[in-house]
């Protein structure tokens, strides 16, 4: 399994759950420390994990190719690919965003993903059911004020997961979608500075999700937005 924003709230306890169902989980993360203690997590309750350093705002698609290509050296194939990388430096109005930001926060949230999805479907095939998972935000938050280029993006990823699926259908790669409720991370302590919904949890109670729909019993989630009871 592949997981990308490895060392982020939901990424981390997601390679963790993978890990202790039995699954070698290739961590893919941007900052070396905090891949290190992932590394170590997922190690002490599981098959040995792989790690991965990678810039997805620097990586152009021939990096991709390359990680696809030692992850097909290192593994022979790749059984699922969850997408937990986020890119959101705080609520802006769009008119007052500046360029290089808003061009960032789509590429990272949007673009890159997609670029990796490309480079790994042919990995992908090789295994007899695979699955392609993006974490997704509520859209009727995300598309309100001052969400700016993750907001954008997260539209982009949602209308990709019917694309993506009405494409693969008949192959052996699912795609589908998580939209889990609202969790205690970083990125939603940049947008609440004083959270008091009630409905926020750990993001370890959605990780379970993750690994259902990467399992063969995600395929009843295929072409699907999921949204897990918390």
């Amino acid at each position: 399994m592949l997981v990308t924003g490895a060392h982020g709230g939901l990424g981390s306890a997601a390679a963790r759950a993978c890990a202790e169902a039995g699954a070698t989980v290739v961590l893919l993360g941007r900052k070396l420390p905090k891949l290190n203690r992932v590394y170590d997590a997922v190690a002490a309750v599981g098959p040995e994990p792989l790690l991965y350093p990678f810039d997805l705002e620097g990586a152009v698609p021939d990096d991709h190719a390359e990680l696809a290509a030692r992850i097909e050296s290192e593994l022979g194939r790749l059984d699922g690919l969850l997408h937990c990388v986020a890119e959101f430096r705080g609520l802006t109005p769009l008119p007052q965003t500046d360029p290089a930001q808003l061009a960032r926060a789509i590429h990272v949230n949007l673009t890159a993903p997609l670029w990796l999805t490309q480079a790994c479907l042919p990995v992908l095939s090789k295994a007899a059911d695979a699955a392609v998972v993006f974490t997704l935000d509520a859209p009727e938050r995300v598309g309100g004020a001052y969400w700016g280029g993750y907001g954008l993006a997260q539209h982009g990823l949602a209308a990709a997961v019917g694309m993506l699926h009405h494409e693969l259908i008949g192959s052996n790669v699912r795609v589908s979608g998580l939209r889990p409720g609202p969790m205690r991370t970083p990125l939603r302590s940049r947008a609440y500075a004083d959270d008091s919904d009630p409905r926020t949890r750990d993001p370890a109670v959605y990780a379970p999700a993750c690994v259902t729909l990467l399992s063969t019993r995600g395929s009843v989630h295929r072409g699907h937005v999921w949204s897990p009871p918390a």
